[in-house]
């Protein structure tokens, strides 16, 4: 991804959350606009939210994104000058979710004692010895 991409990309990630910050403060306070592709010749763009809460948030965001992408659109093409207005498509981004469920998971294994762990790193520990004939 080049330089110009990249600060494309910035840019309207920065302006549609300022947008949704200002015009819809109550409605999108459990949302966050993770990330923002634009592509090369600028007539598309991807952009990833996530949503703090449950299911039913999700598809809050969801129903609101699909009613106000028109709306969002002509802000970023009034604020952000390119040769043209990328078509928005709003896609949920779950990498914080499985982050979360990681930490979960990692959190509910045993703890390992010093005794354990030192074991593991000994290399004249009995696993790590040959046991061949």
């Amino acid at each position: 991804m080049g330089q110009r991409t990249q600060r494309v990309n910035e840019l309207v990630k920065r302006e549609i959350s300022n947008y949704l910050h200002i015009r819809y403060r109550s409605e999108c306070v459990r949302w966050t606009i993770t990330s923002v592709d634009v592509s090369p010749d600028l007539r598309n763009g991807t952009v990833a939210y996530s949503v703090l809460g449950d299911e039913t948030h999700f598809r809050e965001a969801a129903a609101f994104f699909r009613k106000k992408v028109g709306e969002i659109r002509k802000e970023v093409g009034r604020h952000v000058v390119l040769k043209y207005s990328p078509k928005l498509r709003f896609v949920r981004d779950e990498g914080i979710e499985r982050g979360n469920r990681v930490i979960e998971i990692l959190e509910g294994l045993p703890e390992t004692t010093e005794k354990d762990s030192d074991e593991f790193s000994d290399p004249n520990s009995e696993l790590f010895q040959d046991n061949a004939p």
